[in-house]
């Protein structure tokens, strides 16, 4: 009998499947006082590392250095960013607006011309190449004197402020930009972290940013507030401007159970409904779900949500879905276990997998493992918008930087994106996070680097601002020209 061959052929990436990087205003910008910039809560923010965590100030200190302020000043070299973007092939290009560009307190009548023209400038730069601008309207920061004035997201007012940001941006650049995310992280806000960078809930503190708290009353008051108002801007998007695609924007932290006991599966269960799933239910179904309840009654969280706060939220759901995927870690109910560093939030060690200089857990896996629940749940496209190796980058002795550990790290990550489309994911784009060096935002440093491009500055301030290329950026422009073939 003839035997049968049957090839099964690993399905590749879409044709126009959107490759490209991501970066935020406040953490590469720099220029944080020039041509009419108001403080943001990012302009409080000082530096920091891994030992020594970064602070939030209510003014700016003398002899205290802020990374925001310079970064890596893509505000005066944008045009040299975009063509070595260009050259890797960048399809698009995640960034951000930051508020206080174009409303320096957040409550001006008028917006501000030059943080207007700015952007217009960064977006025609990006289309010169053909790169196609991905939006983020509020990347972790928002004027600082809406904290003073509102405690930020606490405050209801805050959304009608924020609704006139987005709107002006929308006229402005509606020739220019077709996709945009609302809140970045926004289910970051649940955490401590967020209470910070994504919230503002920060009235009046004065200390290191991993222990600024507020009730969970007032968090998840905040972050209702952050719900409605992406709703209201994404309705009011697909009713003026057709050609916008509009998503959301989640950290997802996956999260396995430590052992099978059943109690660590439910406990996993509830982590995962209330940090992975809440927001986006909200903001993909259009409506909180019943799970919540439980959870709200625990924590002695009473919201008030009016039947037109309902109807905004059903009215104003997202086209596709974005998430930030960088480790995973254990759930359990056990004592005595090894605790893991994260993004936003940590967890339980897993033994079999490796970590990141600072201490963050490597799982692929993870990710396809994600991306499927992901789409399982919602059924719409899915963005990778955030996956990146956070390292300590030194010069081989021909003076060059052979970053193979970046390249392994993010090889086997679009490996396992690939193994989810062939899983039946609908996945249509990925955008590595700091493509080129930036402030890192959980510790404020510039030392955990996770560009294609070196950046010359220092944690001391020093450096003169100069690029150049990685080893991975010759290797991540191949993966582009080959549509993910060539790894």
């Amino acid at each position: 009998m003839k035997e049968i061959k049957i090839e099964v052929m690993m399905m590749a990436f879409k044709d126009g499947f959107l490759w490209g990087g991501a970066c935020a205003a406040n953490q590469f910008e720099g220029a944080w006082n020039i041509d009419g910039k108001g403080i943001s809560v990012a302009d409080l923010c000082t530096n920091g590392t891994k030992s020594n965590p970064k602070r939030i100030t209510t003014k700016i200190e003398d002899n205290t250095f802020y990374p925001s302020h310079e970064a890596i000043d893509f505000y005066h070299h944008y045009k040299e960013d975009i063509a070595l973007f260009a050259q890797m092939g960048f399809k698009v290009f995640r960034t951000s607006i930051n508020w206080t560009r174009i409303y320096p307190t957040g409550m001006e009548e008028e917006p501000n011309e030059k943080g207007l023209k700015f952007y217009e400038d960064v977006f025609k730069e990006c289309k010169k190449y053909g790169i196609e601008p991905l939006v983020t309207l509020s990347h972790y920061e928002m004027p600082y004197a809406l904290v003073e004035k509102y405690n930020g997201w606490a405050s209801v007012e805050v959304i009608l402020l924020f609704e006139k940001y987005c709107y002006t941006v929308f006229d402005r650049y509606k020739d220019l930009v077709k996709y945009w995310l609302t809140f970045n992280e926004i289910n970051g806000g649940i955490t401590k972290l967020g209470t910070v960078l994504s919230l503002g809930c920060v009235k009046d503190y004065n200390g290191p940013v991993v222990e600024a708290d507020c009730s969970p009353q007032t968090r998840f008051e905040a972050l209702h507030h952050q719900l409605v108002a992406s709703a209201k801007v994404v309705a009011y998007a697909h009713k003026n401007y057709p050609q916008f695609k509009m998503g959301n924007m989640n950290v997802f932290l996956t999260s396995y159970p430590r052992t099978c006991d059943p109690l660590d599966v439910l406990e996993n269960q509830r982590h995962n409904r209330v940090l992975n799933w809440f927001c986006s239910d909200v903001q993909v179904r259009g409506e909180y779900p019943s799970y919540m309840n439980r959870f709200f009654k625990d924590n002695d969280v009473n919201l008030k949500i009016s039947e037109m706060d309902k109807v905004i939220l059903k009215e104003g759901t997202v086209d596709f879905y974005t998430c930030s995927y960088y480790m995973s870690s254990c759930i359990t109910t056990h004592d005595d276990v090894e605790t893991v560093e994260g993004n936003l939030a940590g967890g339980v060690k897993n033994p079999y997998l490796e970590v990141s200089a600072w201490g963050w857990q490597i799982d692929p896996d993870g990710l396809r493992y994600s991306l499927n629940e992901i789409y399982d749940r919602y059924q719409i496209p899915i963005m990778v918008v955030e996956n990146g190796l956070g390292a300590y980058d030194k010069r081989s002795d021909d003076g060059k930087i052979h970053d193979t550990y970046r390249i392994d790290y993010l090889r086997s990550h679009i490996e396992a994106m690939e193994n989810a489309v062939e899983d039946g994911v609908d996945l249509i784009g990925y955008t590595p996070w700091g493509c080129i060096d930036l402030v890192s935002a959980s510790t404020g440093e510039m030392a955990k680097r996770y560009g294609f491009i070196y950046v010359n500055k220092f944690d001391d301030g020093t450096g003169d601002y100069s690029r150049e290329r990685k080893d991975s950026f010759n290797w991540y422009k191949k993966v582009i020209a080959s549509n993910g073939k060539e790894k």
